[in-house]
């Protein structure tokens, strides 16, 4: 029997179609403003100092912001200051008033002066204006001072600010120069006498102080030109000063380390806080939005300057009491306490006014501009210092700057003698001379008192002191968490 065979074909193994990858997703398109920041970038390469600049750390605590509040009143002075300009017209130029306020209607007056009641009386909000502008010049240059005292009493001017430092006392000399120029702008009584003053000791200076007048005011006080002048300084020369000071200050901070105070991890190579992006910046926009509502409030509620109540300035009239803006207190103090000593120098006179109106001034500004340089020169320390000193660190330097601030102190209050002595129901000339004494008493001890204090802190301390306390979470060897005490 033939047997067939029979073999069993093996079977096709059909493999599964191989998994069709899925296309890519299509970029979405540039938006307007991510092609027209690529263009920027593509030819400036801002994209990369952009980069670093919002990476940069700010150190977390309450005073650095003080230059900030002073940076936000400098910008609401810009703009408010806009706005005056529009309708302030700097001339001295006879006028007519026939505005608002009846009291002066049909006056002869000057057109500096006349416009002045006309934006107060007469322009929508013109008022208002005027108001946060002066109470904001106020606190812009009451927060320089509080400012400049945080980085003295810290130490904040060692190698290698020395330069920011001579910047920004700088910059309070320009805010200052920038405050009584706004001041004297109004024409009315008060800045008259204020101008009076002024033009006294821009004479008093030997040799060339006649010269100084005349470019200052145009001719003899109260001089023909001395408003549009001063109106040329207030909003071109001295604003342009300010920037590019403000702008090289910025500079410095942004390239040099920030310095910063003791506290945990903190060293001479780091810096411990917030990334300017987002925390820094949400928080400078927040203070000056809170700046520039304080300023509004006050402006709207508080009157300072009412001019109309014055009256028009008149060159043969002397305001009674007199007192200027507080940050030139201490000039009308030295002044009044100067003593009627006339010297001959070379067959010239020196006028009694020179010495308390510019030396005293010189030597005090001069003094506390150089501190930096005299102070490495008293110790012999030229290193870099980025962590901050606490008071009792430097207890001669801190009872210094004490010192000078009552030195400050003493002539602001001198400059309103005649208010105390109505005040109080003296005779000018005691308070006078009692002043004379304080003015020197009182910084001798102010130092004697706050050097001593500061020392006895050092001694009873234990060790550096530590801002900011708190717990922290870190990461341990085995992979798990602890909690570790800050204070």
């Amino acid at each position: 029997m033939t047997r067939r065979s029979s073999t069993r074909t093996p079977a096709t193994v059909v493999p599964e179609p191989a998994a069709v990858p899925e296309p890519a997703a299509l970029p979405e398109p540039a938006t307007e403003l991510e092609r027209l920041a690529g263009w920027v970038d593509s030819r400036t390469g801002l994209g990369s100092f952009a980069r670093t600049a919002l990476r940069k750390v700010f150190p977390d605590h309450w005073s650095f912001l003080l230059g900030e509040v002073a940076l936000s009143c400098f910008v609401i002075l810009v703009a408010t200051g806009t706005f005056l300009a529009f309708f302030f017209v700097p001339s001295q130029a006879p006028a007519t008033y026939e505005g608002a306020y009846q009291p002066i209607a049909g006056s002869s007056v000057s057109s500096a002066y006349e416009s002045v009641l006309r934006l107060s009386f007469d322009v929508r909000a013109g008022l208002l204006m005027r108001q946060v502008h002066h109470w904001t010049a106020l606190i812009f240059i009451g927060a320089i001072v509080i400012h400049l005292c945080r980085v003295f009493f810290t130490g904040a001017f060692r190698r290698p600010r020395e330069i920011n430092w001579l910047i920004g006392f700088g910059l309070l000399t320009f805010a200052i120069g920038e405050g009584f120029t706004g001041y004297s702008l109004p024409d009315d009584l008060l800045s008259g006498t204020g101008l009076r003053i002024a033009y006294s000791v821009l004479l008093s200076v030997p040799f060339v102080g006649p010269s100084l007048a005349f470019l200052a005011f145009g001719g003899p006080f109260p001089g023909p030109a001395v408003i549009s002048r001063l109106f040329v300084f207030h909003i071109m020369l001295l604003p342009a000063l300010l920037i590019g000071g403000i702008s090289a200050h910025l500079f410095l901070i942004w390239t040099q380390k920030h310095a910063q105070y003791r506290r945990p991890r903190a060293t001479e190579r780091n810096v411990i806080g917030q990334r300017f992006w987002p925390t820094q910046a949400l928080r400078s926009t927040g203070l000056f939005l809170l700046t520039a509502s304080v300023t509004t409030l006050i402006g709207g509620l508080i009157q300072i300057n009412p001019v109309w109540l014055y009256g028009p300035f008149v060159p043969s009239v002397a305001s009674s009491p007199a007192q200027p803006d507080w940050y030139v207190g201490f000039l009308e103090g030295a002044l009044r306490l100067g003593p009627s000593f006339e010297p001959t120098i070379l067959g010239v006179t020196i006028p009694s006014v020179f010495v308390p109106g510019i030396v005293i001034p010189g030597i005090l500004f001069g003094a506390i501009a150089l501190w930096p340089f005299l102070e490495a020169w008293r110790t012999g320390d030229h290193a870099e210092h980025h962590i901050l000193d606490m008071p009792w660190d430097a207890p001669r330097r801190s009872a210094t700057g004490v010192a000078m601030l009552a030195v400050l102190a003493m002539l602001t209050v001198a400059g309103g003698n005649d208010v105390l002595a109505t005040t109080f129901n003296v005779r000018v000339e005691d308070l006078t001379d009692a002043l004379r004494l304080l003015t020197v008493a009182v910084p001798i001890l102010a130092w004697l008192v706050t050097y001593l204090l500061l020392v006895e802190r050092a001694k009873s301390g234990d060790g550096p002191r530590r801002v900011g306390h708190g717990r922290e979470v870190r990461r341990t060897t085995d992979g798990g968490f602890e909690e570790v005490d800050l204070g």
